[in-house]
C-alpha cells in the first residue's frame, strides 16, 4: 500500500509539472507572437506620422538692404544671407567657443564697388548665380569647413567660385540681361537668358578637362528663335536637357540637346485646362527636373511632366494641390533630393506637399507677409527664413513624405509613365529618383506563387494521402509514408537552386513535353489499370498485392520518356521550331525562363509532404467501425471512401490544405531563386513574380536603417504576417464547423 501511495503521489507531481510546463510553453508562444506583432508596428508607425514644423531659434538681424537669398549648413549651425548690395553675411546659429548665437562671423563683398545685384538664381542648395546691375555674371558657392583647433567643432564659412572668380561670358554681344537661368554638370554649363534687346540666348561653357579640377572652358553661343518682348521665368533642367520659358500664362519648352533643333514645344493646355486658372503666378522645377510646378492665382499648384502618347511625347497635367482658397501662390520652393515642395501666399500662409504620394503634409504660417528669403536645409530637416530684419530657424520632421496608404495600395502616376500604375521600384542610381513603393505587385506575386503551387500540390498530395491511408497495404504504407515525410526535411534552398538552374532551362527547351505530360501520364495510368483488369486471374495471383502500385512506375516513366521524345517533333511541326518565339510573337505573351510554371512545380514539391502527412493521418485515423459498418451495409469501397471516410476526415484534410497554403505564402528561397523577382501584375503562367518574402530577403540587406524603404519592408513583413494570420484563422473556423458537422458520424 505504501508503494502504491508513493507511486500515486509521484504521478500527481509529474502530471502537475507537465501541466505547468505545457501551459507556460503555450503562453510563451502567444507572448512571442504578440511581441513580433508589436515590434512590427513599432517599426512601421513612424512612416504614417504627420509632418511637423516647429520654431527652433530666432535672431534680430540688421541687413543694409533687402535680402535676396539665404541658406544654412548641413548641421544648421551657420546661416548666411545675400542682399541687394551684393554682400554675403554669415551668422552663428548656436553658441561656439568663439561666437555667440546670432553673431555675424563673416562678411564678403561679391560684386564690384558701386554695383548691385539685379538677379540671384539659386542652383540647388549650394550654388548661386549672380547677375549684377552692370550685366556681369558670376557663380559662387557658400562653403562650410569644420575646424577643431579650439577643442570643439566650429564651422568656418567661406565663398568658393566653381567656374573661377572672373565674370562669365553669357552674351557675345554684351547686352544687358533681363532674365537668366543656369545649370551645369562636371563637363558642361548652360546659360539661357533673355536680353534687353529681346533676344533669347543659349550659352554653353565646355570644360577643357573637368570643372571639378579645372575651371578652364570654351564658350559656345547660340540664339534661340523666340519671338517675345517679355519673359517672366526661365528654368533650365539640372540634366541640361530642356529649358522652360514662361511668358504670362504660356510656357514654352525647348530641348537643349545638341543633336536636336532649338524648337519650342508650346503647352497650350495651361490656359485652357479647367483646373488651371487664367493667370500663372509662379513656376518651379521639381527635384530631378522632369516635372514642372505651376502656381496660380486661384491658390492651386499643378504638376506637369512629359508622357508618351499616340501623337508623341506631350506635357500633361498629372495632379494638382489646393494651397489656398483665396490667395495666389506667390512662390514655390522645392527640395533638392525629394519630390517635396513648399508654397507661399501673400499673407505668409505656407504649405508642405509631396507630389508622388499626392500628400498634403503640413499647413501653417511661419511669418507675417512675404518672406524676403526662404531656404530649405540641405538635409530637408530645417527651414531658414529672412523676414523684416529677422532671421528665423525652424526644425522640420518629415522623414517619410512619400508613404501614404494611397501610394502603397492605389495606382500612382509616376514621372515619365503614360498612366497611373502599380509599381515597386525602391532604389536607383540617381539622387533625384522617384521611389515607387506600391505593395500591390509583391502582394499579388505572393498570391500568384501560392496559387500555382497549390494547383500543383493539392491534387497530388490529397490523392496520394487517400491511396496511402485507405487502399495501400500496411507493409508498403510503412515504407512510403516515412519516405514522403522525409522530403519535408529537404532544404528549400536546394529546391530553389535546382528549380532555377536545372528545371527552368529544361522547361524552356522541352515546353511541349510539359503539356504532353498532362495527357500522357493520366493516359498511361488508365491504360495500365485496364491491362491489369484484363490480365488473367492466374497471373494476378502470382504478383504480390504489395507490388500493385509499383507496376505503375515503369508505365509512368515510359509516358514521360515519350513526352520528351515527341517534344522536338511537336515543336517543329506545330510551332515553327520554336515554342518560345511562337508564344511571344504569335500569341503576344511574354515568356520568362523563370516563371510561375517553374515556381508551381518546385514549390509544389516543397508543399506536398506537409499536405500529404496531415491529410494521410486524418484519413487513416477515421474509426474502423465506421468503414466496417458502411461495408457491412453493402456500400462499395469507393462509396465508403466518399460518403464516410472523407467527410469524417474533412476537418483534418482542410487543415492540411491550409497548412500547405501557409507554407506556400511564406516560402522564401524557392521564389527567390526561381521567379526572376519581377514585381509585375500578370496571371500568366509564363511570367515571373516577386513575393513579399523574397522582396524582404533581397532588399533588407541594402536598405538604410530607419529609411522609408527599410520601414516599408517591415510593413511588407506585417502584411505577410496578416495574410498568414487571416488564412489560419479562417482555416480554424472552417475546421471547427466541419468537426461539429461530421462529429456525429
Amino acid at each position: 500500500m505504501a508503494i502504491a501511495s508513493k507511486s500515486a503521489d509521484f504521478r500527481k507531481v509529474k502530471n502537475s509539472l507537465a501541466k505547468w510546463v505545457i501551459t507556460l510553453g503555450g503562453i510563451s508562444v502567444l507572448f512571442t507572437l504578440v511581441l513580433i506583432f508589436m515590434y512590427l508596428l513599432y517599426v512601421i508607425k513612424p512612416i504614417f506620422e504627420s509632418a511637423k514644423v516647429e520654431p527652433h531659434a530666432q535672431f534680430a538681424i540688421t541687413e543694409s538692404s533687402k535680402v535676396l537669398s539665404t541658406g544654412v549648413d548641413e548641421l544648421k549651425e551657420v546661416a548666411y544671407s545675400i542682399n541687394e548690395q551684393g554682400i554675403i553675411n554669415f551668422y552663428q546659429l548656436v553658441d561656439s567657443a568663439r561666437n555667440k548665437a546670432g553673431t555675424k562671423i563673416h562678411s564678403q563683398k561679391l560684386v564690384a564697388d558701386g554695383e548691385r545685384l539685379k538677379q540671384l538664381i539659386n542652383i540647388g542648395q549650394e550654388q548661386k548665380l549672380l547677375l549684377d546691375s552692370a550685366g556681369n555674371v558670376q557663380l559662387i558657392a557658400p562653403k562650410f569647413t569644420s575646424n577643431f583647433d579650439s577643442g570643439a567643432r566650429e564651422i568656418i564659412p567661406s565663398v568658393s567660385y566653381p567656374l573661377g572668380e572672373g565674370y562669365l561670358p553669357v552674351d557675345e554681344n554684351n547686352a544687358m540681361l533681363k532674365k537668366l537661368s543656369f545649370a551645369m554638370d562636371d563637363e558642361k554649363a548652360i546659360f539661357v537668358g533673355f536680353t534687353e534687346d529681346s533676344r533669347l540666348i543659349k550659352t554653353s561653357l565646355i570644360a577643357e578637362d573637368d570643372f571639378s579640377y579645372d575651371t578652364e572652358f570654351e564658350a559656345e553661343y547660340e540664339e534661340i528663335n523666340y519671338a517675345a518682348t517679355q519673359v517672366d521665368d526661365i528654368l533650365v533642367t539640372p540634366d541640361l536637357a530642356m529649358v522652360f520659358i514662361r511668358e504670362a500664362d504660356q510656357v514654352a519648352v525647348y530641348s537643349l540637346d545638341e543633336e536636336s533643333e532649338l524648337k519650342a514645344t508650346i503647352i497650350p493646355q495651361l490656359a485652357q485646362s479647367k483646373s488651371t486658372p487664367n493667370h500663372i503666378t509662379s513656376m518651379a522645377l521639381l527635384s530631378g527636373g522632369s516635372s514642372i510646378l505651376l502656381g496660380a492665382d486661384n491658390g492651386e499648384v499643378s504638376q506637369w511632366f512629359e508622357v508618351a502618347t499616340e501623337q508623341g511625347r506631350e506635357f500633361k497635367q498629372v495632379r494638382s494641390f489646393k494651397v489656398s482658397e483665396s490667395e495666389p501662390v506667390t512662390a514655390i520652393y522645392t527640395e533638392q533630393f525629394r519630390k517635396s515642395f513648399y508654397t507661399e501666399t501673400p499673407s505668409g500662409e505656407m504649405g508642405m506637399f509631396y507630389t508622388t504620394s499626392d500628400a498634403d503634409l503640413w499647413r501653417g504660417q511661419l511669418h507675417q507677409g512675404n518672406a524676403q528669403a526662404f531656404a530649405i536645409a540641405p538635409r530637408a530637416d530645417g527651414l531658414v527664413i529672412f523676414s523684416e530684419q529677422e532671421l528665423s530657424i525652424f526644425t522640420v520632421e518629415n522623414e517619410h513624405p512619400e508613404v501614404t496608404w494611397r501610394a502603397l495600395w492605389q495606382e500612382v502616376w509616376y514621372e515619365g509613365y503614360p498612366e497611373p500604375e502599380y509599381i515597386w521600384q525602391s532604389t536607383s542610381g540617381s539622387d533625384d529618383f522617384e521611389a515607387k513603393f506600391s505593395l500591390v505587385p509583391i502582394s499579388f506575386g505572393t498570391i500568384k506563387a501560392a496559387m500555382y503551387a497549390m494547383i500543383f500540390a493539392v491534387p497530388i498530395a490529397l490523392t496520394a494521402a487517400i491511396y496511402t491511408a485507405y487502399f495501400m497495404t500496411p507493409g508498403l504504407r510503412k515504407k512510403v509514408k516515412p519516405t514522403i515525410e522525409i522530403m519535408e526535411a529537404l532544404p528549400t534552398v536546394i529546391l530553389g537552386f535546382l528549380a532555377g538552374l536545372w528545371l527552368a532551362p529544361i522547361i524552356e527547351i522541352y515546353l511541349p513535353a510539359i503539356f504532353l505530360l498532362l495527357i500522357f501520364i493520366p493516359a498511361s495510368v488508365f491504360i495500365t489499370a485496364f491491362a491489369w483488369h484484363k490480365l488473367p486471374r492466374e497471373y494476378k495471383a502470382k504478383i504480390p498485392e504489395t507490388w500493385a502500385p509499383i507496376i505503375l512506375i515503369p508505365a509512368i516513366a515510359l509516358a514521360a520518356y515519350a513526352a520528351f521524345a515527341l517534344s522536338p517533333v511537336l515543336e517543329l511541326h506545330m510551332f515553327g521550331g520554336d515554342v518560345r518565339q511562337f508564344i511571344t510573337n504569335d500569341l503576344g505573351i511574354n515568356f520568362d525562363q523563370r516563371n510561375a510554371l517553374v515556381v508551381g512545380i518546385a514549390m509544389g514539391f516543397a508543399v506536398i509532404p506537409t499536405i500529404f502527412s496531415m491529410a494521410e493521418d486524418a484519413i487513416f485515423s477515421v474509426p474502423k467501425h465506421l468503414t466496417s459498418g458502411s461495408l457491412a451495409l453493402g456500400a462499395t469501397q469507393w462509396q465508403t471512401l466518399i460518403k464516410v471516410v472523407l467527410l469524417t476526415a474533412s476537418p483534418g484534410i482542410f487543415s492540411a490544405v491550409m497548412m500547405g497554403l501557409g507554407r506556400a505564402v511564406g516560402e522564401t528561397m524557392i521564389v527567390l531563386m526561381a521567379t526572376g523577382n519581377t514585381p509585375i501584375l500578370d496571371w500568366s503562367i509564363f511570367q515571373g513574380m516577386r513575393t513579399l518574402a523574397a522582396n524582404i530577403a533581397v532588399e533588407m540587406p541594402e536598405s538604410e536603417v530607419g529609411s522609408s524603404h527599410y520601414r516599408i519592408l517591415f510593413l511588407a513583413a506585417f502584411v505577410l504576417f496578416v495574410f498568414t494570420f487571416v488564412f489560419n484563422t479562417l482555416a480554424e473556423f472552417v475546421r471547427q464547423r466541419l468537426r461539429e458537422k461530421y462529429s456525429s458520424l
